[in-house]
């Protein structure tokens, strides 16, 4: 799967990876589809910063929880 590329199949696949591994007990409420294509760079740098650590704090959970939200669609 090449992620470089921008579109709705790939963001939907980083968004659930970001939620396993966050284990998201809300993971059911945060959908691919809330999430703007425009927003797929940030969405892509936060998708490699979270898989990137093997452990996340739970300020760094709160943390990439707070950006998700705000890439969401208003």
């Amino acid at each position: 799967m090449d992620l470089t590329q921008p579109n709705a199949a790939n963001m939907e696949y980083m968004i659930e990876a970001i939620k396993t591994k966050l284990r998201m007990a809300s993971g059911a409420a945060m959908q691919a589809s809330a999430f703007p294509l425009d927003k797929y760079e940030d969405l892509y740098d936060l998708y490699e910063m979270v898989l990137g650590k093997e452990h996340l704090s739970i300020s760094e959970v709160e943390a990439v929880a707070s950006e998700l939200g705000k890439l969401r669609k208003a």
